[in-house]
C-alpha cells in the first residue's frame, strides 16, 4: 500500500518572502483587473460597429486569463508542483468546494463555459426567463445586463444550463426590430403594405443594407400587420420602434383606415 504523502511534503516553508511575492502577484493582478475594466469600455464606446463589439467582448476573456495566470503563479509558491501533490491538492479542494458551494460552483463552470461558448457577450442583446436587455459585464459568476428601463439585472451563469437564451443581434452589429398594427379587416391589404413599406424605407435610423419586410397575418378579430426591419445601431431599437409606430399610424389614419382592437386574453398570441 502506498505511504500517505505528508504534509510538510506537499506544502513549501512558509516565509516573509514569499507571502510578499504573493502580495505583489495578486495586487499587480488586481490592477490589471481594474484596468481592463475600465479601458475596454472607454475604448470600446469611440469605435463603432463590429470592432466595438469584438473589444467589449474581448474584456472578460482578459480578465479570465489575467485570473488563470495568477492562479498558475501563486500555487508553486505555496506547494511543491509535482504530480502528486497536485492531485493531491486540487482533489480535496474540488471536494470541498463541491459541497459547500455546489450552486456558487454551478455558476462560476457555467462562467467559463459562457466565456468559451459566448451565448451573450458584452454589447449583446438577450433575453433570459423573461428579462431583456443589454449585456453590459459577463463576470465570472453572473451575467449583468441593462434593460430598457435602465434597471439593472445580474443573472447567474448557470441559467444556461436551464433556461433558453435569446441573443437579438448574437455579437453583429444588426439586430431586427418588429413593428406591429392591428386593423380591421376592410382594407386594401396591397396598399398598406406599401405605405408600411414606405414609411420603414424613410426611418432615419433604417439600416439601408439590409431588408426591409412587412408581414400580413388574416386572424380572426382583423389584419395583423409586422414591419420586421433593421437600425443602424442596435441602442436605436426603441427610437427605430417608435419612429415607425408614430409616422406608420399617421399615413394609416390619412387613409382613413380603421384600427382594430384585440379581444382580451389575445395580446400575447396576437
Amino acid at each position: 500500500m502506498a505511504e500517505s504523502v505528508p504534509v510538510a511534503q506537499i506544502f513549501k516553508p512558509f516565509s516573509t518572502d514569499v507571502l510578499l511575492q504573493i502580495l505583489l502577484i495578486v495586487a499587480m493582478a488586481a490592477l490589471l483587473v481594474i484596468l481592463i475594466r475600465r479601458l475596454t469600455p472607454w475604448i470600446a464606446n469611440r469605435m463603432h460597429g463590429q470592432r466595438r463589439l469584438f473589444l467589449l467582448a474581448g474584456e472578460s476573456v482578459l480578465r479570465l486569463l489575467v485570473i488563470l495566470a495568477t492562479f498558475l503563479l501563486c500555487i508553486p509558491l505555496i506547494i511543491e508542483p509535482t504530480l502528486q501533490n497536485m492531485v493531491a491538492l486540487f482533489g480535496a479542494v474540488g471536494l470541498a468546494v463541491g459541497f459547500a458551494l455546489k450552486d456558487y460552483t454551478s455558476s462560476l463552470v457555467a462562467g467559463v463555459v459562457a466565456v468559451g461558448e459566448m451565448p451573450y457577450r458584452n454589447g449583446d442583446w438577450i433575453e433570459i426567463n423573461g428579462t431583456y436587455g443589454e449585456v453590459t459585464h459577463v463576470g465570472m459568476r453572473t451575467v449583468r445586463i441593462v434593460t430598457p428601463d435602465d434597471t439593472v439585472v445580474a443573472i447567474p451563469h448557470q441559467k444556461i444550463w436551464t433556461e433558453s437564451v435569446f441573443n437579438a443581434n448574437n455579437g453583429g452589429p444588426h439586430l431586427q426590430c418588429v413593428t406591429d398594427f392591428f386593423l380591421h379587416p376592410r382594407h386594401d391589404a396591397a396598399l398598406i403594405r406599401q405605405v408600411l413599406q414606405d414609411v420603414a424605407l424613410t426611418s432615419p435610423y433604417l439600416q439601408l443594407d439590409k431588408p426591409v419586410a412587412v408581414i400580413v397575418q388574416e386572424k380572426p378579430w382583423g389584419t395583423h400587420y409586422r414591419i420586421r426591419a433593421y437600425p443602424v445601431d442596435p441602442r436605436q431599437q426603441f427610437r427605430f420602434i417608435t419612429d415607425l409606430t408614430v409616422r406608420g399610424k399617421a399615413a394609416l389614419t390619412k387613409l382613413e383606415v380603421e384600427f382594430c382592437t384585440l379581444p382580451p386574453g389575445m395580446e400575447s398570441g396576437s
